[in-house]
């Protein structure tokens, strides 16, 4: 279906204490402006204090405090309005923060002095039976024994009344428990047992955010909950203030079709989509009441335009040659599960475990665990969809069972067969369990654990691991699939305007690994491999005085691919980037156990080759060598993501070239008064002074052309028509409707490559009959068969050309 309250484009916001709904508000010109039609906000619901993402939710009745609260939300609103911009909003359905102190999370606070008994004991994803009766809380630096000897907690007050206290955690005390007991007994008493935080992965008894323990999980799939936390948010939509959401990590509900469904109904069908991660050729399913997904798949799909895939085995070869060996990603990937799910998730499986017990109570504990362990590391797939009382659907019982065939190959030893299959029937929900309620929350728990260990796995350990071409390692990404046809692009984009048209597309994200223009730069190594061969060795002859033994060639390599895609870099961005690179990876230094030694060698390289003079003149002469690849890619793919089927989201700060990193270097500031100052001059006439300006050019002229024609992108009788070229270095495709194409984008790929074969010559491109003004230049274009060279050839190497419209249409 289409949704009358869809963007037809939208611009995120990160909101945070020193980017504020005030300092939003003052942004709303400008952004009308620029052209979007819609203001994309991070979370606005209560978070813990200070929060810079808002995904640490702690209330959701009132919007954060730290944010300008409600009434500066609903100024926001009020001039957005005003602008004709409308609002969505990000929610975060799936988990709420344990901060400190706890009695900010006032629902979590009753949980923990009443337990079950109290009226929120309902909220949160807790097995009570793995700790008789008790939530573990594991905050403290050592064993309970050993902080009890050492004095380290105490009876103190908290909001008037007595409670424990350790350093600036504090926590209630039970109805009824005496504050002048022994300490000892006193915490027996309660409903929450502390614990060392190394037990987290091992004991804990409470559903989390993926391996984030202090982010806890909220039941959702409650009606009551369900109202109490979406209440803002859908009084929003019904009063008009809010347009349309996105739904934060919607894999980690127990049933994300209800969820959806729910919300549907509450919002009267407001515009919604999802962060769904899609894998391969997997689909949306049909039956979700949204728009579509945030645009990962749409991202993978725009970035292999401009990949040249002739560069996949000489970038495999120069992998293998720096780091001694050559790299098998599938068994990066496998290696990377298996000890994510034997390690970090341990305390996941083991609920699960205990859910096999009670189904299906004959089962050997020890058989099973490694039949768990094995087809969640077969799972090539963030879930599957399947709901108690309902027969699972042909695709996904195909997956679950590919997925255990895959996790019994890959499988450290031989796995019992029976058992095997008898947890494949729980998994599959047509098993005869000993225990329905049992099998039937196994059924929903399993799917729920496969996300996490897909996602800690691949994408936050693997890719921090494979490093042919680190560009592809990207959330939603395929680090094997290096190029995508125009064929196979107009193929995805035409099942896209088909099936799911209004949903969301990206280039850079909050989560992504790396900026839209980091991995422009990075696609141009496919196209140049010799060339990059020639200079990697000689970065390696020049930094030899300041790289350590300790240094491997794997992170080695992986720093200078980060160097030439986001130069210029500072020492500062560029260390915490690496620190968090190296840790991610895990194979010499881990958040929780760091090997100084090995990061004090990263440390010193990472110093070495910002301030080396040598190094940053031949770092800026890579740059200056492939400034034209570079150029017509961080463009191209720029007005393909804006011009395509679907809605177009810039994130903050990418209406310019942005060589932001991962979180939290892509949440930096963004300075908008630059942003402004660049649009008036190039809106007063002015030619754009670099690539910049171009860039800026284009992302105002494609949303301007978005808004001023909607029916060609967003309407009803939208169309999306591919345009024939006798060149494989241009891609081109009209928008329009069912009269006729209105709009018509035109990009060169692998500029590189093009530039070595003398340019487009006499290539030519299929235009709809003219005429035609190119929006980003005002030259006026015929329709037929144009060369290219003259379009895009000189000048721009894009082109977005716009229908003249009679006087009396315009």
């Amino acid at each position: 279906m289409r949704y009358a309250s869809a963007p037809v484009s939208t611009h995120r916001l990160q909101l945070e204490p020193d980017f504020t709904l005030e300092d939003a508000l003052a942004q709303v010109d400008h952004l009308a402006n620029l052209g979007v039609t819609h203001l994309y906000l991070s979370p606005v619901l209560q978070a813990a204090s200070g929060s810079k993402h808002g995904y640490d939710v702690v209330d959701h009745s009132r919007v954060a405090q730290g944010l300008g609260g409600d009434a500066a939300f609903a100024r926001l609103v009020e001039a957005a309005h005003a602008a004709g911009l409308g609002l969505v909003v990000d929610v975060v359905p799936n988990h709420m923060t344990t901060p400190t102190p706890l009695s900010l999370n006032r629902p979590l606070w009753s949980v923990l002095r009443e337990g079950r008994q109290s009226a929120y004991a309902s909220w949160f994803d807790v097995d009570w039976d793995a700790q008789d009766g008790r939530i573990l809380m594991p905050v403290l630096g050592s064993s309970l024994e050993e902080v009890l000897a050492a004095g380290e907690l105490c009876i103190g007050e908290h909001e008037g009344e007595p409670v424990v206290q350790y350093y600036d955690h504090v926590f209630p005390l039970a109805p009824g428990t005496d504050p002048g007991m022994p300490l000892g007994e006193l915490l027996e008493a309660q409903h929450y047992r502390l614990a060392s935080w190394t037990v987290g992965d091992s004991e804990l008894n409470y559903r989390r955010f993926f391996d984030v323990t202090s982010l806890i999980a909220v039941r959702v799939e409650d009606p009551d909950v369900f109202d109490a936390t979406h209440q803002v948010l859908v009084d929003g939509i019904r009063s008009g203030a809010i347009d349309g959401l996105r739904i934060d990590h919607p894999d980690g509900l127990a049933d994300p079709e209800g969820y959806l469904g729910r919300l549907a109904s509450a919002t009267d069908e407001s515009w919604v989509v999802v962060e769904k991660i899609l894998e391969g050729e997997e689909q949306l399913p049909q039956t979700w009441r949204t728009a579509g997904t945030t645009g990962y798949d749409a991202l993978l799909r725009v970035g292999g335009l401009f990949l040249d895939p002739s560069g996949a085995q000489p970038l495999e070869q120069l992998s293998a040659e720096v780091l001694g060996e050559a790299q098998d990603l599938e068994a990066i990937v496998t290696e990377s599960k298996r000890w994510v799910v034997q390690v970090m998730l341990a305390t996941e499986v083991s609920r699960l475990l205990r859910l096999v017990s009670r189904a299906r109570p004959e089962l050997d504990p020890d058989a099973v665990r490694p039949v768990l362990e094995a087809m969640l590391v077969g799972m090539d797939r963030y879930r599957v969809y399947l709901r108690p009382g309902t027969p699972a659907g042909v695709q996904d019982a195909e997956e679950l069972r590919a997925a255990a065939q895959r996790g019994e190959r890959s499988a450290s030893g031989p796995l019992d067969a029976a058992v095997a299959e008898a947890v494949l029937d729980l998994a599959l929900g047509q098993a005869e369990p000993v225990d329905q309620a049992a099998a039937d929350e196994f059924l929903v728990r399993f799917q729920q654990t496969c996300g996490p260990a897909m996602a800690k796995a691949i994408e936050d350990t693997a890719y921090y691991r494979y490093v042919r071409l680190v560009a592809l390692n990207e959330v939603g990404g395929d680090p094997t699939l290096v190029g995508l046809s125009t064929e196979d692009f107009h193929q995805f984009a035409s099942r896209l305007h088909e099936t799911w048209p209004q949903a969301m597309t990206t280039l850079s994200t909050h989560d992504t690994k790396r900026a839209e223009d980091v991995r422009a730069r990075l696609f141009v190594l496919a196209e140049r491999p010799e060339a990059w061969a020639e200079w990697v060795r000689r970065a390696r002859e020049l930094s030899h005085g300041f790289r350590a033994d300790e240094l491997d060639g794997l992170t080695e390599y992986f720093l200078w691919q980060t160097v030439v895609g986001a130069w210029p870099i500072d020492e500062e961005r560029l260390q915490a980037y690496a620190l968090k690179a190296i840790r991610e990876s895990k194979l010499h230094t881990r958040w929780t156990e760091p090997n100084e030694a090995y990061e004090a060698a990263v440390e010193r390289f990472v110093t070495g080759v910002v301030t080396a003079p040598q190094v940053v003149r031949h770092v800026e002469a890579w740059l200056e060598r492939t400034a034209v690849e570079a150029r017509a890619n961080v463009l191209g793919q720029k007005l393909v993501q804006l011009t395509m089927p679907g809605i177009p989201d810039v994130y903050q700060g990418t209406d310019l070239v942005d060589l932001s990193l991962v979180d939290p270097d892509n949440r930096r500031l963004v300075d908008y008064g630059e942003r402004r100052d660049r649009l008036a001059r190039l809106d007063g006439g002015a030619a754009p002074s670099d690539l910049h300006d171009e860039k800026l050019l284009l992302t105002a002229a494609a949303l301007r052309t978005r808004r001023d024609r909607p029916e060609a992108f967003t309407g009803a009788q939208a169309t999306y028509v591919p345009l024939g070229s006798t060149s494989p270095h241009a891609v081109a495709f009209g928008r329009g409707t069912t009269d006729g194409v209105d709009v018509v984008t035109v990009v060169t790929r692998l500029a590189g490559r093009l530039q070595d074969a003398g340019g487009f010559g006499d290539a030519t491109v299929d235009l709809p009959e003219g005429p035609w003004t190119d929006a980003l230049t005002g030259a006026s274009v015929d329709g037929g068969s144009q060369k290219l060279a003259g379009l895009v050839g000189e000048g721009l190497p894009v082109a977005l050309l716009v229908r003249v419209r009679a006087r009396h249409d315009s």
